[in-house]
């Protein structure tokens, strides 16, 4: 097992190799300090957003085949950078005129000696990250900063009416009043905090509604609209009109375009909602206003969409989310992650007072504290683990070595679990150096076990890796023993013979396979053994020890073979045990015959290795002959050349006459085939690149009643509804605009397609 560290900062990636599963933490720190010279005292390792400590194992943080761990280098105690000193030239905050209370609770106007405004004016302030216009009060009016410019962002922001002489100080204001933030855009805004503006973004408050008759083409004015949900009220901008349209003496129209502020920044063609809330900006000059006039509050949305702040109707909205009741108000808390609130005697249990902690959480937001594992903290007892077989085994054996024990890093879906027959894409000959990468290819799906099959199904696939002694490999045809008979409690991988075998589970699935009925205790032989289930035969190196037909190395594909016949007998092991003839029945020649090692020349068939091993340098190792045949003899080591150099020859993928004709059908996927089609000669890669090409890009899988749209892309049926169940009514590869009324027409062309290319992908989808 390997895995990578990496460095926090990205900057370099080194791969540790000879790991167990059940590796101490410790232990990797000390092979870090080898690789990257950091002492194990200055390590922080992390993986999936924890702290790996010591006395854990890789296992306890379930860290897989080549995974990544982030490194962390602490800094020598003498390194540690001095307190940070304030600048120099940060700007000192504005002082006060005087020492009297806020003048926003003063009603009567007081004139600063600068600028135009005057302090307690009700004025109209911009803010400038969204552009809209909200109501304030002026608290004070200061000049502006040394070195600080007053064309800069926020007072250039928006110059509608705004002459250069107002630019020589800034305006500090204090919000009176904020839209409604029910429409989720105003949340952040205090309700009463004083904020800092320049005078380019502040100007008298707006207080003249204007009729029909008085609005024209051109004309800009202040309106109510919401950006984000244009049915609902919203905020107050800026707007020039550009169309107005009275259909009727009670239905009527204003078009117009919302001025955000910048140059050029202006949402085009808007209709407005609130006809009869339409102000105009006033200009430099106008009379001064303030509290004393009059609130001149323009409406803003209910506080409560739901209720539409009713005092006398219940709502779990804006009151308490268990009774609904909006009394006792001083009496609630609000939950600091789902902002509900909550009565603290309708909790359970219930509160007897407000607490006094800062942040509260109600009990569904609430996390677990003892199950948060904090930084420097041990991992929390697992339930699940100690359950586990090697939790309670007393054996000093280091079983997280095995490559089994790693666990997919991908799994196939091209064809389902349940799929007889080759998978597309693996030809004959193709050889994987691990059995975990055989189920990652869907070829045999157990990482173990021998035998992949249902028993009320059949059997779709298995391995013959010799695992008894008596069995026979004539290459096109061998005997195969059935599983079972060995005691394998607790966390064995092997065991000796102790009992019969039966013919249940997946003995039973592949006596489904043979073309007979079903006999559970003299066992059958098929009537024509080529009608039987089509079984995937994987063979190991393991064999080698009694088969000549074994690969030398790994884990080879050999093919589709039939049950001829099966029957149960004593074995060498003194047990009663089923044993399986099989076999070849594939047009593929097999991989020890002339034509199979051309064809695995042809293709550049080698030796797969799994993702990060293939970077390691290679080692050349003395090695000793065995009679098991197991291992590589000096003579074939000095023959071996390795994968890099082989010439790779090509056999062109054959097409047959139907799907060329489909092929020309398919018009709207004419550059889609034209790009595969370049693949032809490469093979089985040419699967691969359909595959590719027609991939649905929202479930990531290869498109089932592809839908083509007018952009040219595919995606599934399924994926396509689901996204205009969501209202979403665009091309999810591009964005092209369908429409809502958008028809799906199935590509039946293409369908048939993908169903002769890859067959059985639909099957489950």
């Amino acid at each position: 097992m390997w895995i990578q560290i990496r460095t926090i900062d990205g900057k370099e990636t080194r791969t540790i190799e000879d790991l167990s599963r059940l590796t101490k933490i410790e232990s990797l720190r000390l092979k870090i300090q080898e690789i990257f010279n950091v002492n194990p005292e200055q390590q922080r390792l992390f993986y999936r957003g924890k702290q790996m400590e010591d006395g854990h194992t890789l296992y306890d943080y379930n860290v897989g085949l080549n995974d990544i761990v982030q490194l962390l280098i602490r800094s020598q105690a003498g390194d540690a950078p001095d307190s940070p000193v304030a600048p120099k030239d940060h700007p000192a905050p504005a002082e006060k005129l005087d020492n009297q209370p806020s003048t926003s609770t003063r009603p009567f106007l007081i004139d600063p000696g600068i600028g135009v405004f005057k302090i307690n004016e009700l004025v109209d302030c911009r803010d400038t990250s969204i552009g809209a216009w909200f109501e304030a009060c002026i608290d004070n009016v200061t000049r502006t900063a040394k070195g600080q410019s007053s064309n800069n962002k926020a007072s250039t922001a928006g110059k509608v009416g705004r002459p250069s002489k107002r630019t020589n100080g800034k305006v500090e204001i204090v919000l009176s009043s904020v839209l409604n933030s029910d429409s989720g855009l105003g949340a952040g805004y205090p309700e009463n905090g004083v904020v800092e503006m320049c005078g380019g973004n502040v100007r008298p408050r707006a207080r003249t509604l204007l009729r029909w008759d008085q609005l024209t083409v051109g004309q800009v004015v202040m309106v109510n609209y919401n950006i984000e949900i244009p049915e609902e009220r919203g905020f107050w901008f800026d707007a020039e009109i550009t169309s107005l349209n009275e259909i009727s003496r009670t239905n009527k129209e204003v078009r117009v375009k919302i001025l955000l502020g910048g140059p050029g920044n202006v949402i085009p063609d808007c209709k407005l909602l609130f006809l009869d809330e339409i102000y105009q900006i006033e200009k430099t000059g106008a009379p001064s206003l303030s509290t004393a006039d009059g609130q001149f509050k323009r409406k803003s949305g209910p506080e409560c969409k739901h209720c539409k702040a009713d005092p006398d109707s219940e709502c779990r909205f804006c009151s308490c989310c268990v009774c609904g009741g909006k009394q006792d108000a001083h009496m609630q808390l609000l939950c600091d992650e789902c902002n509900m609130a909550f009565h603290i005697y309708c909790l359970n249990p219930p509160l007897s007072t407000i607490p006094d902690d800062e942040d509260w959480y109600c009990p569904t937001c609430k996390n677990d504290t003892s199950e948060v594992v904090k930084a420097g903290e041990k991992l929390k007892a697992s339930k699940k683990k100690a359950k586990m077989p090697s939790a309670h085994t007393e054996s000093q054996r280091d079983w997280g070595k095995g490559m089994a024990c790693v666990g997919r890093t991908k799994e196939c879906t091209i064809v389902p679990s349940n799929h007889y027959g080759p998978v597309p894409g693996i030809p004959v000959g193709t050889t994987w150096k691990f059995r975990v990468q055989v189920s990652e290819a869907g070829v045999h799906r157990p990482h173990v076990g021998g035998i992949h099959g249902r028993s009320n199904d059949g059997s779709y696939s298995l391995v013959l890796a010799g695992g008894f002694e008596d069995e026979v490999d004539r290459g096109d045809e061998f005997t195969y023993t059935g599983s079972g008979g060995r005691d394998l409690s607790g966390n064995k991988r092997i065991g000796e013979h102790s009992f019969d075998q039966t013919l249940t589970h997946y003995n039973r699935a592949l006596a489904l396979n043979c073309d007979a009925p079903l006999n559970d205790k003299d066992g059958a032989e098929s009537r024509n053994w080529r009608a039987g289930k089509p079984v995937r035969v994987v063979r190991s190196s393991k064999g080698r020890r009694i088969s000549k037909y074994a690969p030398e190395e790994g884990n080879r594909y050999d093919g589709i073979y039939k049950v001829v016949k099966y029957w149960p007998e004593i074995g060498k092991c003194g047990f009663l045990v089923w044993r399986y003839l099989l076999r070849r029945d594939d047009v593929e020649p097999a991989p020890w015959t002339p034509e199979g090692l051309e064809r695995i020349q042809k293709l550049g068939l080698t030796v797969q290795v799994k993702e990060g091993e293939e970077d390691k340098p290679m080692e050349v190792t003395e090695e000793q002959p065995q009679s098991n045949g197991s291992q590589k003899t000096p003579k074939d080591k000095e023959t071996a050349v390795p994968p890099a150099k082989r010439q790779k020859m090509e056999e062109a993928f054959q097409l047959t006459e139907q799907q060329q004709s489909l092929i020309e059908q398919d018009q709207p996927n004419k550059k889609n085939w034209d790009e595969a089609m370049g693949h032809l000669k490469e093979g089985p890669n040419f699967l691969w690149k359909v595959e590719q090409t027609f991939m649905c890009v929202c479930c990531q899988e290869l498109a089932y009643q592809p839908i083509t749209t007018i952009c040219a892309h595919n995606v599934c049926k399924a994926c396509l509804q689901r996204s205009f169940r969501a209202e979403v009514y665009t091309c999810p590869a591009c964005r092209h605009d369908l429409g809502k009324d958008y028809v799906m027409v199935l590509n039946k062309t293409l369908q048939l397609l993908l169903d002769q290319f890859f067959p059985g992908y639909s099957k489950g989808r």
